[in-house]
């Protein structure tokens, strides 16, 4: 079997058992570390798990070909796969393999007007109800803000929205912009949060469109909440505050130049803007090839290094606080991945087996490699003038102390 060449570069922590399509047993082990036993039924995967890896093993277990046994559940064979990833790329065949994912993987991240909304369709124009069985209330997409490990979804979505008010220091009569405002959850909390205030939330998603305009209408706040089917680029009123969560991760590198420009053009000499992305810790590389064919075309995880970067060469904007996030959204996904399992048969039932198989698959796979520091959040505040905001973070801890929805345990730290 070809993939046990690449299996034995490839473990070097944990221990990996292969019962392959023909009943023979490989076993793979290094240091100590998770374990977990898998059998191939389709005779593919022998080739395929060692030329396209990340591909076949996904794949494989939508389709049934990769089965897990004794006991084994997803998690803790993508655990072992995440503790020992990019180890069998410094192998020669696999460097090369990597190179030419990332050739590939940067013309796909390639998003001009038009394209850009063919590829966030096919993700978040799914069925409407599916969000709904494993999202908190107000369908907050992105990741949450625990204050503590006990703290459940729904309190710790609502204290991201805090942290991110906070930040913005929203005051009355301020014109927002949320550049990928989802299903309107924060737009709408800002608006009830601060009088007279007027929000512009912006979308690609033809779903979260017409489901937000109507949870404004709901509200009695459509007068001064509005949200528009429109790509970011297309925007021309300026505004005091613009706010951006979980689109950079859409916008790909070919663009981050334009991103930044616009944000600066679109924010006011006295304004302030708050971009929150999923980013990695290390030099940033394409997509996953099974996640940008399944689950997000044309996305790309950016390293912080790429925004600084970017920001300090072509805009005027000052970068005046950032923050990472640790492992608040494997907490965030660990509770998502929760509620699909509880609700397996009506996604089941909804779409079909192969179907809660990927879902599955996308959730657990990201929870592993936010525990591992693959990934990470951060966190970055910009304004036009140096003293747009306080000196110090003052301002953000009294605006939580107010509004934050405490545990009644003690707080771990921030960033935890």
């Amino acid at each position: 079997m070809l993939a046990s060449l690449g299996f034995r570069q490839f473990i070097r922590v944990g221990h990996l058992t292969i019962v392959d399509a023909d009943g023979r047993r490989h076993e793979f082990q290094g240091e100590p570390g998770p374990r977990a036993i898998i059998r191939l039924t389709d005779r593919s995967l022998h080739h395929r798990l060692f030329f396209a890896p990340q591909m076949a093993i996904g794949e494989g277990y939508m389709d049934g070909g990769l089965v897990l046994e004794d006991g084994t559940d997803l998690y803790t064979f993508l655990d072992l796969c995440m503790a020992n990833l990019g180890r069998a790329e410094t192998e020669s065949i696999q460097w090369m393999l990597r190179w030419f994912r990332y050739l590939r993987g940067a013309v796909r991240a390639w998003n001009p007007i038009g394209i850009a909304q063919r590829k966030v369709s096919h993700h978040y124009d799914l069925r409407d109800e599916l969000f709904d069985l494993f999202l908190d209330s107000d369908r907050q997409y992105s990741c949450s803000y625990f204050l503590d490990p006990s703290d459940d979804l729904e309190t710790a979505q609502y204290n991201k929205k805090v942290h991110l008010a906070a930040k913005l220091r929203v005051k009355p009569g301020h014109r927002v912009l949320d550049i990928g405002s989802g299903w309107g959850g924060l737009a709408l909390y800002l608006a009830d949060k601060h009088s007279d205030v007027r929000v512009d939330g912006i979308t690609l998603s033809r779903e979260q469109h017409r489901v937000s305009n109507a949870r404004a209408r709901a509200a009695g706040v459509d007068d001064r909440v509005k949200f528009h089917l429109q790509d970011y680029r297309t925007v021309e009123n300026t505004y005091d505050r613009i706010v951006s969560v979980g689109m950079l991760e859409h916008v790909g590198p070919h663009h981050y130049r334009e991103y930044y420009s616009k944000v600066a053009s679109l924010l006011k000499p006295d304004g302030v803007a708050l971009i929150h992305a999923i980013g990695v810790f290390r030099p940033a590389q394409p997509q996953n090839p099974w996640m940008e064919k399944y689950i997000f075309p044309g996305a790309y995880t950016p390293s912080l290094s790429q925004q600084t970067r970017t920001i300090e060469q072509h805009t005027d904007l000052f970068t005046t606080d950032i923050e990472i996030l640790r492992t608040h959204y494997a907490d965030t996904l660990l509770a998502w991945r929760m509620g699909c399992a509880a609700n397996r048969d009506a996604i089941v039932e909804m779409y079909d087996e192969r179907f809660y198989r990927m879902w599955e698959f996308y959730l657990t796979g990201c929870e592993a490699a936010f525990r591992h520091g693959t990934l990470m959040v951060f966190q970055i505040q910009l304004a036009k003038t140096i003293d747009a905001v306080p000196q110090t973070r003052d301002y953000v801890r009294a605006y939580e102390a107010r509004h934050f929805r405490r545990p009644a345990t003690p707080l771990r730290q921030a960033g935890d």
